[in-house]
């Protein structure tokens, strides 16, 4: 059995709306990220990872995305108390609202972060570097 998380790569300009996570987070917790969570059977139906993608935007970070998004890569890995987790990122196009931590206690920080400054960035797992990365070349496409 596996855990379904979506995470949204979204540009606005030339930077990237990531989130510190909170240091409360089991799983990398204090670490910048992409903003996303995990797909809840409530969400049952057609389009669930685009639709919980959209959602989770919206609850952690107050902003609006549009509702096509592109599927940008798959990975796996398993968490520190052995859950497995399939991770899906899309890249998704901005529309509307001021990012801000609407739950701090998953959401420490919101930032706005060309490429450059997340592949240097101090608190960016290799993972989350790899996400931009990926997002980056099919947003050139």
């Amino acid at each position: 059995m596996f855990i379904v998380n979506v995470e949204a790569a979204i540009l606005r300009g030339n930077q990237w709306l990531m989130i510190t996570r909170s240091i409360k987070e089991e799983h990398a917790g204090g670490t910048l990220s992409l903003v996303g969570g995990k797909v809840d059977l409530s969400d049952m139906g057609m389009e669930i990872v685009e639709r919980t993608v959209k959602r989770e935007v919206l609850e952690e970070v107050g902003v609006e995305i549009a509702d096509k998004v592109t599927f940008v890569y798959s990975s796996s890995f398993v968490t520190g108390d052995g859950r497995n987790v399939i991770n899906m990122v899309f890249l998704c196009d901005y529309v509307s609202g001021t990012a801000y931590s609407v739950i701090p206690d998953e959401v420490e920080a919101v930032h706005w972060l060309t490429y450059d400054e997340i592949m240097n960035h101090p608190k960016a797992p290799p993972w989350t570097q790899e996400s931009v990365r990926r997002a980056a070349l099919v947003q050139c496409r």
